[in-house]
């Protein structure tokens, strides 16, 4: 290529850049393989225009005719207006003699010319790389397949779904968060709308986890730099895609005017009411709306089969990688620095550090994760035909999305660890598909706990604490509110040692029980049992401890694999001889070769 350029340089080195630019130009408008542009010569105007100074009319034409043919549109002239063409929407560019840009429009198919603040603002700091990404992203928008008569219809199908959206998201709600952005996003029916414009797509906002601003005075044992830091927001581009198959997509409203609610409905009225099929318009296309994720979501297998049933729409298997949900949560996670992620059948340990010097080592056993229940796999886009499956859509990602935020903020490190002395172990492990324990050698005497999480959605979220004298129900609130106002398995595990430590350093009062006397008193232990949202049940001891001498079990040590003992302190056994008065568990998950 530079020999080429060079070449070009030496040949017209008396000439200037304008004519050997048009020349190149002229090249590519008249190829051998009419098919396609000679290749070297695209590259070579490339080059050429990243060095030349857009300072005229002219060149700001030929840099906005390049970009067009670079993103597979067609290109127009009319005096001072370029128009950058595709199917179902132009770009309208109205140029200044030195090369400045006045205006940019951008109109859709069948609509009037829209000014784009976006597109103008690069234009006029010729940052034209970022123009053409943007370009880009808007003829994706646009880029619905089929003739043009079957685009036409989809085009439309589409303004209908977005402006009933619209209208549902308006509806009234009973408010859940204080804060009215969280409220929306996170409980909202259709979450945070951003209502589609000419130059942008229909986006929906519908996850969100706690911000760094967060209050914590409310909350005994907690500074504020036990807040987290980072706020991750889950959001769904509203577009249409390919079927194999044909689909009844709408082809005006399908809300009553005006949009109401169903009295009658779950959640005291909380579901929009839709036109019967018979009174709206449908049309067979072979196409089907989409949501898609950014970022894409890690979905359980039971998961996956819901969103089907919801909205009767197979998603083929074909397309989904399977593989146990630690090991997509780190493969995928935002800010995780780890080079590798969760071998097969091996157990690997995360490092976590934590504000004031508080470092925290995560055991997760391999093969414990890797049962046919805990499949998962990376879903980047949910198909559906109705504006009704949208509601319970984003209900079953949010629940998801709690899921992977727990199992992350204990899993996915922000640093390898190395140099790090750790203060606590733990281990984590499945105990349904909606929840996971964690097992900790607890600070307060030499016997373990377990802490049992339990997602129910992504509204109710449980902790239960087992362990000798622990069956405390306002503490099992306590942990719950932690774990729900912060989502984070270490901060809530801090908060916790921290009250283990202190109520261990009072004195002792009749309302709480020695822990040498609740530990040797099982002749007729409590028992609680956490039942998930398909109806499993794992049920625990709520006196199971671990006697002085060391010997006992995880909550999940019937399923687990050994740990490597040189992770953890001496007095911790992942493994050992289960005693059945000590621990109780049904519907265990079972391992397959």
């Amino acid at each position: 290529m530079e020999s080429r350029i060079s070449k070009l340089h030496l040949k017209f080195a008396e000439k200037t850049w304008n004519e050997t630019f048009q020349l190149v130009r002229r090249c590519m408008d008249k190829p051998k393989d009419q098919s396609k542009p000679c290749e070297p010569l695209v590259r070579s105007l490339e080059r050429l225009q990243e060095v030349f100074n857009v300072s005229s009319m002219n060149t700001m034409r030929s840099r906005l005719e390049a970009i067009a043919k670079q993103q597979r549109m067609g290109f127009h002239i009319t005096e001072a207006t370029c128009y950058l063409t595709a199917d179902l929407f132009y770009l309208e560019v109205v140029l200044l003699p030195g090369g400045g840009v006045e205006e940019v429009k951008v109109a859709p198919h069948g609509g009037c010319p829209v000014p784009s603040e976006s597109f103008l603002q690069l234009l006029r700091a010729k940052h034209f790389a970022e123009f053409s990404m943007k370009l880009a992203g808007l003829f994706a928008q646009y880029n619905i397949p089929g003739d043009n008569e079957i685009k036409f219809k989809l085009f439309s199908s589409m303004q209908f779904l977005g402006k009933d959206l619209e209208k549902i998201s308006q509806l009234p709600s009973v408010p859940k968060d204080s804060d009215p952005q969280m409220d929306m996003i996170n409980n909202g029916r259709i979450g945070c709308l951003i209502a589609g414009k000419e130059d942008t797509p229909l986006t929906i906002q519908f996850h969100t986890t706690p911000t760094a601003g967060m209050k914590t005075s409310d909350i005994p044992f907690l500074s504020e730099e036990a807040a987290p830091t980072e706020a991750l927001v889950h959001a769904a581009q509203v577009t249409v895609g390919v079927s194999d198959v044909t689909h009844e997509l709408q082809m005006a409203s399908v809300l009553p005017q005006p949009p109401q609610l169903d009295p009658q409905g779950v959640s005291c009225g909380s579901r929009p009411v839709f036109l019967p099929s018979t009174e709206a318009p449908y049309e067979s296309l072979p196409a089907c709306f989409l949501l898609k994720l950014q970022p894409a979501v890690p979905m359980m297998w039971s998961f996956v089969n819901k969103l089907s049933q919801i909205t009767a729409v197979a998603i083929p298997d074909v397309d989904l990688q399977w593989a146990p949900l630690p090991k997509l949560l780190t493969r995928r996670s935002p800010s995780s620095n780890s080079p590798g992620e969760i071998p097969d059948q091996r157990d690997s340990v995360f490092t976590v550090p934590l504000p004031g010097g508080v470092t925290h080592r995560y055991v997760v056993p391999g093969a414990a994760w890797e049962v046919p229940s805990q499949r998962a796999a990376v879903a980047d886009s949910i198909p559906f035909t109705h504006p009704a499956h949208v509601p319970a859509l984003l209900e079953l990602l949010r629940h998801q999305c709690a899921i992977n935020t727990l199992l992350r903020s204990c899993i996915a490190p922000q640093c390898d660890g190395a140099g790090l002395v750790c203060d606590l172990h733990f281990e984590v492990l499945p105990e349904s598909e909606t929840s996971f324990s964690v097992t900790f050698h607890r600070p307060d005497t030499d016997s373990l706990a377990v802490l049992l999480v339990n997602v129910c959605d992504s509204n109710q979220i449980t902790c239960t604490l087992f362990g000798s004298g622990l069956g405390d129900p306002s503490l099992d609130e306590y942990l719950s509110t932690v774990m729900k106002r912060f989502m984070s398995v270490p901060v809530t595990l801090k908060t916790l040692y921290r009250k283990l430590e202190e109520t261990a350093s009072s004195p002792l009062s009749p309302s709480r029980p020695a822990t040498t006397e609740a530990g040797s008193d099982h002749s007729a232990p409590s028992r609680a049992t956490v039942t998930d949202t398909n109806g499993a049940s794992t049920a625990f001891s709520r006196s199971a401890a671990v006697p002085e001498d060391g010997v006992g079990a995880s909550a999940s040590a019937c399923c687990a694999a050994p740990v490597d003992n040189s992770e953890l302190p001496p007095g911790i056994n992942t493994s050992p001889a289960v005693n059945p008065d000590l621990v109780t568990r049904v519907d265990v998950f079972t391992l397959h070769d």
